[in-house]
């Protein structure tokens, strides 16, 4: 069903203008000044009012990534690959998830440490999440697209590893402008990566939740399911 598809896409799609709008307010009201430094996300969405948008973008695509690692996460086990490694993808895929929530919803300018605490959760869980779901690929896709989906996987997760040591070490030695310039490349290349889960979504014929109560028959208490 190629509806699935458009969930991943829609996140990729929605936070990269989402992020770049931000940008533009606050360059545009002169709360950030380009022509003296090159701005952080962060620091764009750290001052009103683009601040309170800032803080929904992150807390949709918190949802919808959420949502993606979870849909993600029942398609491979469905696929008969129920392995350790899908499950620490999961686990790692909601961590770094809610870490994307708790970086827009303690700016800098707030309380930088757990800013910071979430920036490390989505930028460095979120790096460990997309390199398993790399490998992952191979258990996912038709041959027909695995041929260019794995490449591409592994070369935006290259780039984001090569852009996260950039990045840190760029702003340990003060060039800061860079260092900025490196977190959006690096965001973008997230959001792609993202939106190529739609390769994978496409292929969904249905997605439900199952639930289990308890229920006592003839004096014995039996796990009934419920769809």
């Amino acid at each position: 069903m190629w509806a699935w598809a458009l969930l991943p896409v829609t996140l990729a799609v929605f936070g990269t203008i989402g992020l770049w709008v931000v940008y533009a307010i606050a360059v545009f009201n002169n709360t950030v000044n380009i022509t003296e430094e090159f701005p952080y996300i962060s620091t764009c969405g750290s001052y009103n009012p683009q601040s309170c948008l800032f803080s929904q973008i992150c807390n949709i695509c918190c949802v919808l990534a959420l949502w993606i690692v979870t849909i993600r996460f029942q398609q491979i086990r469905d696929l008969g690959c129920a392995s350790h490694l899908n499950t620490a993808g999961l686990v790692v895929g909601f961590i770094s998830s809610i870490g994307i929530s708790i970086l827009g919803n303690f700016q800098p300018s707030v309380l930088l440490s757990v800013h910071l605490l979430g920036a490390f959760l989505a930028f460095f869980l979120g790096l460990a999440y997309f390199w398993v779901q790399a490998w992952l690929t191979y258990f996912s896709l038709p041959s027909h697209d695995r041929r260019w989906a794995v490449p591409v996987r592994v070369i935006l997760c290259s780039m984001c590893t090569c852009l996260l040591i950039c990045m840190l070490v760029l702003h340990i030695t003060g060039f800061r402008s860079e260092a900025a310039m490196c977190e959006w490349a690096m965001v973008m290349c997230f959001f792609a990566l993202f939106g190529i889960f739609a390769a994978e979504f496409r292929h969904i014929d249905f997605h439900k939740l199952t639930v289990q109560k308890t229920a006592r028959a003839n004096g014995v208490w039996t796990l009934q399911e419920i769809h």
